[in-house]
């Protein structure tokens, strides 16, 4: 199972599309808080995320709490600062993807100390990013990918009309 880790995300409706891509991927989403948004249960409702019931949510006060929970993940680090990208990357089963907040990223530190393990999107030079849940879009169908997308269906139903 992929795990999309989250550190401090700031716009609700970025959360959203990318609980949604949890949900219809089996992706488990990771929260480390502050939290730009609410995500009790009323505000979820209030936001009509019918799909939130299937999103296998977990929520952490800081990284620090994270890697008490996790000590060793299998990690890899979004960011446009990476030396690499993405398509240079073996994403394993239980593999963890990680998204830095909308306006500043991953912390530096944090980028510093997994060096190896950042990956970027390639884009135009002098485009600042893409959009965070299109990003975790990308990167969550590309490990996916070259897992075999498991648990996931290979076929439509035009696939019957043949």
């Amino acid at each position: 199972m992929l795990n999309i880790v989250l550190v401090e995300p700031e716009i609700p409706q970025n959360c959203g599309n990318i609980a949604r891509t949890c949900a219809a991927t089996r992706s488990r989403l990771h929260l480390i808080e502050p939290l730009g948004f609410d995500i009790s249960e009323k505000a979820v409702k209030r936001a009509g995320l019918d799909y939130w019931p299937m999103v296998d949510l977990h929520v952490y006060h800081s990284l620090d709490h994270f890697f008490a929970e996790h000590p060793n993940p299998d990690l890899w680090l979004a960011t446009t600062k990476a030396p690499q990208d993405y398509t240079s990357a073996h994403f394993q089963d239980g593999c963890w993807l990680f998204f830095g907040k909308e306006t500043a990223g991953l912390p530096q530190w944090f980028r510093e100390e997994h060096f190896e393990r950042c990956i970027r999107i390639p884009m135009r030079e002098d485009a600042r990013s893409l959009n965070l849940s299109n990003s975790v879009a990308i990167l969550t169908y590309e490990a996916l990918r070259q897992q075999g997308f498991p648990g996931l269906t290979g076929t439509g139903e035009m696939a019957q009309a043949e």
